[in-house]
């Protein structure tokens, strides 16, 4: 029983969907009704909608469509992937657009530090993703490098990262350099793979983190793995399969409120990577007990210390979007001159507007 058009959803009775949509094409667009039989009862979310769904709706996608309240139970978002099922539940899932063979160039405006024919090196702002992935087909850094660049970035890199070397998080800010040739990318790319161990590249991070470290300068040597929710990092055992060589210098430059004892102190860090790994600075940062302030996913123990703060920096604090993250220099050997190349990029706005409340405690 099915009602398939443009305006109206699928309605698919549990049972009826096996391997595909009733029309046999894969479910892309559009909205899916379906209605779980006795045999559901018990099972996760996530397995049951993946099963429905067929082969080409992976379980990793269905998850995060109900992560992103696509998919409702009784008329209700869900976002529990685990949630068990009942006999009888009404699911509806909105499914997304299809997705784009290749990502198209969009005008985006970009903060260009030096361009040349075999390079550019950029100033991206916070709330900027690096390229295209699921959930940001568009408005990425991608798109907007496509537009600047033209046909200089087709195939170098691959189709979704053309000419990525390295990437910034979507909300961390600073410098970024992608290449434009092949022989760049390859040389690039083995600098940012050796982490400038045996060669020229240097990096360095500026994050206000909460709390003043006992010493002025230290080194986090501690393996990165998937956290137990699989999106998140987090320090594991040296042994464990996932386990990956993550290492950190920091230098304080700034200690915040560290006279006082009445309100929260905080303070600015320099931080080198030696490694690069997803997350590398929030993740040691706050296995040391000094989270960036702001950090969604690796601070939330440290939220209420905005509490002990005097206004305005109280509300400052708690309407900053995003963590205080940004990657002030890049030093790099450059792929056909040999010539060593450095860029810093001031901190963003808000960022700094935060620090300077900070320096006023």
């Amino acid at each position: 029983m099915s009602a398939h058009n443009e305006e109206a959803p699928i309605l698919i009775e549990d049972g009826l969907m096996e391997g595909g949509s009733p029309d046999g094409e894969s479910p892309n667009r559009g909205s899916i009704v379906l209605e779980a039989g006795p045999d559901a009862a018990g099972q996760r979310l996530d397995q049951w909608l993946a099963g429905k769904l067929g082969p080409d709706m992976s379980r990793s996608r269905v998850q995060m469509l109900i992560r992103q309240g696509a998919v409702k139970v009784g008329g209700r978002p869900v976002n529990e992937t685990k949630r068990k099922m009942a006999a009888g539940d009404c699911v509806s899932v909105d499914m997304p657009q299809p997705e784009p063979a290749e990502p198209q160039g969009e005008e985006i405006p970009l903060d260009v530090l030096y361009e040349d024919n075999e390079l550019i090196v950029i100033n991206k702002p916070p709330g900027l993703v690096v390229h295209p992935g699921a959930g940001n087909w568009t408005g990425t850094l991608v798109n907007a490098l496509i537009h600047h660049c033209g046909d200089s970035l087709s195939g170098i890199g691959g189709v979704r990262r053309p000419g990525i070397v390295h990437r910034l998080d979507k909300e961390t800010s600073g410098v970024m350099v992608v290449a434009k040739t092949d022989r760049a990318h390859k040389s690039l790319s083995e600098a940012f793979a050796d982490h400038g161990l045996t060669g020229d590249l240097k990096r360095a991070y500026l994050a206000l983190v909460w709390g003043i470290p006992m010493r002025p300068t230290g080194t986090v040597d501690e393996p990165l793995g998937r956290a137990a929710d699989r999106v998140r990092r987090a320090v594991v055992p040296e042994g464990r399969d996932d386990a990956r060589h993550a290492v950190t210098h920091f230098s304080v430059i700034e200690r915040f409120g560290e006279q006082q004892k009445e309100f929260a102190t905080a303070s600015l860090v320099e931080c080198r990577l030696e490694t690069g790994r997803t997350h590398q600075i929030r993740v040691h940062m706050a296995h040391i007990g000094h989270p960036v302030v702001g950090d969604p996913d690796y601070g939330q123990a440290f939220r209420t210390k905005a509490n002990r703060l005097p206004e305005p920096l109280k509300g400052r604090v708690k309407a900053f979007p995003r963590q205080a993250l940004h990657a002030r220099l890049l030093e790099f050997r450059h792929p056909t001159t040999h010539l060593t190349m450095r860029f810093e990029a001031p901190v963003a706005r808000d960022m700094e507007e935060l620090v300077d409340g900070f320096r006023k405690l």
